[in-house]
């Protein structure tokens, strides 16, 4: 027997939680699954310092709890599992959660994220959240007056190498190719910054340190040289993937797989399905703008079933 629910909220990062917060203060009895990462990529940040209300800063698990347990307060149903199958064809929408919970909803805001390219090496895993990071604008800080590294040839690296320019005394940029891929106008921003270097041709072989980050090595891709540079700080700019694949062939998506939601608001293409956070957003993807898109599309939700209400 289906379970039938009025507003499913799939994922559990600041987007996720707030719309729950939103949702269950104006009765909707959100139900919402944590998939696979419960909490977001902030649970692989360490310190978070840029969201308000937050004066020494907090740790991103930390905060993540604390959204879930005012979103449980005001009596969100929260689910440790995952979303599986998802038909948006026909309302109420028929959702399969672990692979066999039938789920009937109403609506659905999806708030699933979107994950960091990484680069799969080793000591990358060993030193995630101990001095290498993949978000310039949130970790930049702990790097002040520091030299670091920074992978990546498009917009995000070279904006980033930009941003942390400013904090660090150098900027070490690792391109795998002899130009980089970003605009033009990105490029230039980077070879008229006099304390970045950019290292053509070389990839990174290993990261290297004690508890934490203390150097690179690097090896040229044309002479197979290897060298170590020392550094405080390595920053991941190779990209994010949005985690869209479960609603391939049923909501619009751009080039890169982003949902597409109507200017202004939180609306995908199919009526009653919202889209929050970073799963739409890859410009800004920070946790503030996440939970004021959940907040957008909870209020978005409960108007939406609130006019179908009074339809029938």
């Amino acid at each position: 027997m289906a379970e039938k629910i009025q507003c499913l909220i799939i994922g559990s990062g600041p987007a996720g939680y707030t719309a729950a917060i939103y949702a269950a203060r104006a009765d909707l009895k959100p139900v919402v699954y944590e998939g696979l990462q419960p909490g977001g990529q902030l649970t692989i940040t360490t310190e978070i310092d840029n969201f308000p209300g937050y004066p020494e800063g907090i740790n991103g698990t930390e905060m993540m709890e604390d959204l879930k347990k005012q979103a449980q307060r005001f009596g969100t149903d929260v689910r440790m599992g995952m979303i599986t199958t998802v038909d948006f064809s026909q309302r109420p929408f028929k959702i399969i959660a672990d692979g066999k919970h039938e789920i009937l909803a109403d609506a659905v805001i999806i708030a699933t994220g979107a994950s960091a390219r990484w680069l799969g090496i080793e000591s990358e895993a060993k030193f995630n959240g101990a001095g290498v990071s993949a978000c310039a604008t949130c970790d930049g800080f702990f790097y002040r007056g520091k030299e670091v590294a920074i992978v990546g040839g498009g917009d995000t690296a070279a904006e980033e190498a930009t941003y942390l320019s400013k904090l660090c005394s150098k900027v070490t940029m690792i391109i795998r190719r002899d130009e980089l891929r970003a605009s033009k106008a990105m490029q230039q921003k980077v070879f008229d910054t006099p304390n970045i270097e950019v290292l053509w041709n070389h990839v990174t072989k290993e990261i290297v340190g004690d508890q934490t980050v203390n150097g690179v090595i690097v090896e040229n891709v044309k002479t197979g040289e290897t060298k170590r540079v020392n550094i405080s700080g390595f920053f991941v700019a190779i990209g994010h993937k949005p985690n869209t694949d479960l609603f391939k062939g049923q909501l619009d998506m751009d080039e890169n797989n982003y949902l597409i939601t109507a200017p202004n608001s939180t609306k995908t293409n199919i009526e009653g399905v919202f889209a929050a956070g970073d799963v739409q957003d890859h410009i800004f993807r920070q946790a503030i703008t996440a939970a004021g898109s959940g907040c957008m599309a909870a209020i978005e939700t409960e108007r939406f079933l609130s006019n179908v209400s009074q339809t029938h």
